[in-house]
């Protein structure tokens, strides 16, 4: 399988968006990468804007950068309550500063710019929090994806399809 050997997590709190959580995981998880959720630590399982469940394998605080090839931060209002996490913002910054993959989707881009990467970068998000990610330095961009260097980023979940198509597309570039 094309990512065979990766090791991807995708992070989680209360009030994910559903499908910016589950397509990612269940899409790389069939490309062949080893797919881990990561939680806040405030809970064993959260629970998604409908009441989904994601049971975390992990909390923040538990895992190294150097453990996973890249970082998926679903959108929601979970990425509220993510970026009030000391370990979970650390670990984004720490994928970012060893080049690893960060991949946001909608209000995702709260966690990057707490964690203080998106200076200087181009990127796209839900239109409610360009005001937040351009006064965190970014330069923000209306597309259903962008990739600036090793930071992808999409808007809303029609943009899943592409989000996921660049990010399996990284994973298999930094293999060569």
């Amino acid at each position: 399988m094309e990512l065979t050997g990766k090791r991807v997590a995708v992070l989680a709190e209360d009030l994910y968006e559903d499908l910016e959580l589950w397509y990612p995981l269940l899409r790389l998880r069939e490309a062949g990468a080893e797919v881990k959720v990561i939680g806040t630590g405030a809970k064993d399982s959260y629970e998604s804007k409908h009441g989904y469940p994601a049971a975390a394998e992990a909390s923040a605080d538990q895992v190294s950068a150097e453990d996973f090839d890249a970082v998926i931060i679903p959108g929601g209002y979970a990425p509220d309550r993510m970026r009030r996490s000391k370990a979970m913002v650390q670990f984004v910054r720490d994928m970012f500063d060893r080049g690893k993959i960060v991949a946001a989707i909608c209000h995702a881009g709260w966690v990057p710019a707490s964690a203080g990467i998106l200076k200087g970068k181009r990127m796209t998000s839900f239109y409610a929090i360009r005001d937040d990610v351009v006064n965190a330095g970014a330069q923000w961009e209306d597309s259903e994806v962008v990739v600036d260097g090793n930071l992808i980023t999409s808007r809303t979940p029609d943009d899943l399809p592409a989000f996921c198509r660049a990010i399996i597309r990284a994973l298999g570039a930094a293999e060569r």
